[in-house]
């Protein structure tokens, strides 16, 4: 493999490792290819009108790209709820899991705090 340059004249293999000597995988790297590191989210219950599933929101902080400000971003996601123990206003943790339908990929694990009788949450 031959050095590219760039359009700053510096060389694209200039900074890489030969593949030969990359080292070990680290302790957070999966072990297998096929396994994946469990991904739990927390978010608030918006809804428990459906049998044994629930519809969580989870925000997250994005900067923006041109002017650095923090904007607050709201994914809703469906949880299979096997109990039907939560309510609208609970904090939960969730899971990824395998599909249950076409939307419902997320399994919940434990409710952290209960909302007080009378909380409605908005979404």
């Amino acid at each position: 493999m031959s050095p590219t340059k760039t359009t700053t004249g510096k060389s694209r293999t200039a900074g890489k490792k030969p593949a030969a000597a990359s080292a070990a995988p680290t302790a957070s790297a999966p072990a297998a290819p096929g396994d994946a590191a469990v991904r739990t989210l927390t978010g608030t219950v918006v809804s428990n009108k459906m049998q044994k599933t629930i519809a969580v929101v989870v925000e997250r902080l994005v900067k923006h790209p041109q002017y650095g400000k923090y904007v607050r971003r709201t994914t809703r996601l469906l949880a299979h709820d096997e109990g039907n123990t939560s309510r609208e206003g609970d904090l939960v943790t969730i899971t990824e899991c395998r599909p249950y339908s076409k939307r419902k990929a997320w399994r919940l694990v434990q409710v952290l705090r209960r909302a007080e009788t009378g909380d409605k949450v908005a979404v």
